[in-house]
């Protein structure tokens, strides 16, 4: 009888009466609309499914797969990690590469191997609505500083969420403020996903019906020579500037050295295949397996939601303000429906602003134009990633 009721106690169905536990129930809760997001409404599914799940198995009472305990303080407890006498799960050992800025150089260096720069070789003012659209982040990082809820360092993580570029974000936060990687990692993927939803509302109500209905003309052909030689130069002149972006940047840049070199075709497709794959899955799980109920259910991770919303706002709202502007001196007009797209979700961005065009227009094609600044927008926030760890690093 004594063997049985031991049984029954060490039972995920008992503990979940035992202490705060009963608000993991919330948080499952959480994990299961995520899930529907990704798996009906398809919002971003690579991510949001594995990011899900991991939110599941580490909300789930006596499973001890992740233990905050090794990472108090946002630092890694090597000491424990060497200890036989400790208890570690699979993704206590997963979340290394995370801690240790490995997964999201990987996830770059892929992306960087599926992306084509030649819209913003071809077109390099669409580099400024790239870089206006990193109005999110350093707007959202002032408005979090001075609330005075969050540290210098703090403020710095949330903001670079306007960067809609998950992989930066969670470099980013695990330097300046590793205690908040779950809450900010999750907010970040999770409105990657609703890019089609947050931004066309803002779109329109900055443009007017004639603006979203500007035809531009076709992009010039963009030669291999130009293609190979833009990532080496890009990666020497932004490590020069802001060396604290280098890894982030180098990675893009190789990746995309390797699509564009014409050479390392077994390369290439490593990259853009398997090893982006395995790293997503690695990287989601392990993010997902952060939010736990007792860091996720607390005032200052709803705050972080909050701001996380508003970054995306600004940012959207960055690049389609400066095409505005910009009009009133080019005498070829561009549709500040792409400005949108300076937000680095790579390739959704672009594809909102393709979809918000066409309703306006139905013979515009507003993609390859909208590609600029959506890849101008991975590099900016890289940059941007490595000026805050620069200032408060």
């Amino acid at each position: 009888m004594e063997a049985i009721l031991n049984f029954i106690q060490q039972t995920g169905f008992y503990q979940f009466g035992v202490g705060d536990n009963w608000k993991c129930l919330i948080m499952i809760v959480v994990s299961f609309i995520l899930m529907y997001l990704a798996v009906v409404k398809k919002f971003e599914p690579m991510l949001l499914v594995t990011i899900a799940f991991g939110m599941l198995i580490t909300n789930l009472p006596g499973a001890d797969m992740y233990h905050e305990a090794l990472f108090a303080g946002g630092h890694v407890d090597w000491a424990a990690f060497g200890d036989a006498a400790v208890t570690k799960g699979l993704i206590d050992y997963l979340y290394l590469g995370v801690k240790l800025g490995i997964y999201p150089c990987l996830i770059f260096m892929g992306v960087g191997a599926m992306t084509d720069f030649g819209p913003l070789i071809a077109n390099p003012k669409s580099l400024l609505l790239g870089a206006a659209a990193q109005l999110g982040i350093f707007m959202t990082f002032v408005g979090c500083n001075l609330s005075g809820q969050f540290t210098p360092q703090e403020a710095a993580s949330i903001g670079i969420i306007g960067g809609a570029d998950g992989p930066t974000a969670i470099f980013v936060t695990t330097k300046l403020a590793p205690q908040l990687l779950g809450p900010i990692a999750v907010a970040a993927y999770s409105y990657m996903a609703l890019v089609p939803v947050i931004q066309p509302p803002i779109m329109r109500a900055l443009t007017t019906k004639a603006e979203r209905e500007i035809v531009m003309k076709p992009l010039r052909v963009v030669s291999k020579k130009e293609k190979v030689i833009f990532p080496i130069v890009v990666t020497v002149f932004v490590a020069l500037l802001v060396p604290s972006a280098a890894p982030l940047i180098a990675c893009l840049m190789l990746g995309n050295l390797f699509k564009e070199a014409g050479v390392v075709d077994r390369l290439s497709k490593t990259v853009q295949n398997e090893l982006i794959n395995i790293v997503t899955i690695f990287l989601g799980i392990s993010v997902g397996a952060t939010a736990t109920a007792s860091t996720f259910l607390a005032g200052k991770t709803l705050l972080i939601m909050a701001m996380g919303v508003v970054a995306f706002g600004f940012g959207t709202a960055g690049g389609v303000l400066l095409a505005k502007f910009m009009n009133l001196f080019l005498k070829e007009k561009i549709n500040p429906l792409i400005g949108s797209a300076g937000v680095s979700a790579v390739p959704m961005a672009a594809r909102v602003s393709q979809v918000e065009g066409q309703k306006a227009n139905p013979a515009n094609f507003l993609l390859m134009h909208a590609m600029g600044p959506n890849v101008a927008g991975v590099i900016g926030s890289a940059i941007a990633a490595g000026v805050l760890m620069a200032l408060f690093g």
